[in-house]
């Protein structure tokens, strides 16, 4: 059975909602792919009306610019995750079986367990590998962070501290440990593919060795002294 997940974005992303007609849920789909495939920098709203048959001009009437673009494919998939984690943790009572579920969906390999037409969030996770520090490393970081941009990432690592301190209430970092497993999760995944020689993974490759790694680095960081 397909499953339509529709996720409410925040309305200073875009000029037009792509995800009201077809030919914006086409720039999100294909915008997704050419970065995927070639990279933020060499993406061009050019190139994406090309693949899509459309114009600039077209293109530009949902998105100020190709900045704004990233910023919502990659909030779409925070959003997403937030969801997907309270979908995989519901009836987990124990909080430390449950940090270690978020640990798993966060540094393994996505599968489409819930179709979305037109997002491959297979391709999505490797472009938040690769891209996502894009969205806020940036001198707008801060009139971006005004316009609440970044919230559903703030609200995924909410989630996530919460679960921390369900482990350890004691604990005094549960924020900083939470966006820190996320980056963590992706970078050393970045690195064995890429620079294995900043990893213990760069030889056998297998994700579930950075999840024992998050989980042993996680989990004696907040055991109650």
């Amino acid at each position: 059975m397909k499953i339509e997940v529709n996720i409410k974005m925040n309305e200073k992303l875009f000029l037009k909602n792509p995800e009201s007609t077809e030919l914006g849920k086409k720039i999100i789909l294909h915008s997704i792919q050419l970065i995927y495939d070639n990279g933020f920098e060499a993406f061009t709203f050019k190139k994406l009306a090309e693949a899509i048959g459309t114009t600039e001009a077209g293109i530009y009437r949902y998105f100020e610019n190709k900045h704004r673009l990233l910023i919502y494919i990659v909030t779409w998939y925070w959003s997403w995750l937030e969801y997907r984690v309270s979908v995989h943790t519901h009836n987990i009572d124990d909080p430390v079986i449950k940090l270690k579920k978020v640990i798993q969906l966060l540094a393994t390999t996505i599968e489409d367990d819930i179709q979305t037409s037109y997002v491959d969030k297979t391709i999505l996770h490797q472009i938040i590998i690769t891209e996502g520090s894009k969205t806020y490393l940036t001198k707008k970081v801060s009139v971006d962070n005004k316009d609440h941009l970044f919230k559903p990432y703030k609200d995924l690592c909410a989630v996530v501290g919460n679960i921390i301190l369900a482990c350890n209430p004691d604990y005094p970092y549960p924020k900083s440990l939470a966006s820190t497993i996320i980056e963590m999760a992706h970078l050393q995944n970045f690195f064995m593919k890429n620079l294995p020689s900043l990893t213990d993974f760069g030889n056998k490759k297998d994700e579930a060795d950075i999840v024992l790694f998050l989980e042993d680095l996680v989990l004696c960081s907040i055991k109650k002294r």
